[in-house]
């Protein structure tokens, strides 16, 4: 059993009419999400918008959504800035939740040898179980096999990573290699298919905001070893993978249009992001009816 869950939603984060952090909102989306198939959730991380989130937004959110919910919770508080993390991995440390994920330092670029110190301090500077983020497309530097494996063996709350490297081979070799308990998750929708096939337990999802159900089914397929009914349910989703994101409509914009057209108060999103291009809503509600 997947320690954080099988289905683990990146919850985007509502804001209201001007903006601001709406945290009833917020409440309100965990509940419904749970309820609709997630088995754990992801606070202020790519889909919620971590980067335009305060550090205090962050604290409050957390707290807000611990109240509501009963599953497991991660909180992104991975920066390009080692002492921001781990000032913000402190403050949500005490407030219940199981753990933290933490990005590979963006834009800056380390070294293998920079990231694994990185990685290490911050792990060091909690109790909580940390994740790590491997999203090179993102951040500019992978973390290679041998960083990861040498910080699995030698971290002992270093529990696990979210792999969107989309190198099912690579993964393999870490899912291979690995120490007892070090769990892998896919990171991408529509590589978790090869993830799992390699020895992925779960994902950490977009599109799980509205076909949570749908992934539950495809992780109960895979525990029967029913690899048909997997595929079969895998390809039901495809089209929603398809519109969680795009040059033009970049994440999180889709899910939150998505979000208002089954009636859950999200907000736009902030800037540099930007606001929901004409016509999404109703793509959204024709992906909706090609599921029904």
């Amino acid at each position: 059993m997947a320690r954080f869950g099988r289905v683990i939603t990146a919850m985007v984060t509502p804001f209201d009419d001007r903006g601001e952090l709406d945290l009833d909102a917020a409440a309100r989306l965990a509940q419904w999400l749970t309820e609709n198939g997630s088995e754990g959730l992801v606070l202020a991380g790519t889909t919620g918008e971590g980067p335009v989130l305060s550090q205090a937004e962050v604290v409050a959110l957390t707290r807000r959504v611990r109240d509501s919910v009963e599953v497991p919770i991660l909180v992104g508080t991975g920066t390009n800035d080692t002492a921001e993390t781990i000032e913000l991995t402190r403050r949500v440390s005490d407030i219940g939740i199981e753990g933290v994920l933490v990005v590979t330092p963006y834009y800056s670029r380390p070294s293998q040898a920079g990231l694994a110190d990185h990685f290490t301090q911050v792990a060091n500077s909690t109790h909580l179980d940390v994740v790590l983020y491997d999203i090179p497309v993102r951040t500019g530097r992978r973390i290679e096999p041998e960083t990861l494996l040498t910080l699995a063996r030698d971290v002992d709350n270093i529990v696990a990573v979210k792999d969107a490297a989309n190198t099912p081979t690579v993964t393999a070799v870490v899912a291979a290699s690995a120490p007892e308990g070090f769990e892998i998750y896919s990171g991408e929708d529509a590589m978790t298919l090869p993830i799992v096939a390699v020895g992925g337990v779960g994902v950490i999802s977009v599109a799980s905001h509205w076909v949570g159900r749908q992934f539950q089914a495809f992780f109960d397929a895979i525990e029967l070893g029913d690899l048909v009914e997997a595929r079969r349910q895998n390809a039901r989703m495809l089209p929603s993978f398809a519109f969680e994101g795009g040059d033009e409509t970049p994440n999180p914009i889709p899910t939150k249009a998505m979000m208002r057209v089954l009636g859950l108060a999200v907000g736009q999103c902030r800037p540099p992001v930007g606001v929901s291009p004409a016509g999404l809503e109703e793509r959204a509600r024709e992906l909706l009816a090609g599921l029904r």
